[in-house]
């Protein structure tokens, strides 16, 4: 019985650290991502995971905000 209650307890602090972001684009678009998105300065864009977990890319230039969930 303890070893499931610390089980449960890992299994909800690893949910509880995984936050979604919504990126907010010039063109009026909104985009959900499932972990905050990383600016890569060599190419001038934003990496993210949306939530289907494919990965994508946005020009800094096309975001006007990035707010957590």
């Amino acid at each position: 019985m303890r070893r499931r209650l610390i089980l449960i307890a890992c299994v909800l602090g690893l949910v509880a650290c995984s936050s979604e972001y919504v990126i907010s684009t010039r063109d009026g678009g909104m985009i959900v991502t499932d972990s905050k998105p990383k600016l890569d300065d060599d190419i001038g864009m934003y990496r993210y995971h949306d939530q289907e977990g494919r990965e994508g890319m946005i020009k800094k230039e096309q975001v006007v905000q990035i707010l957590e969930r």
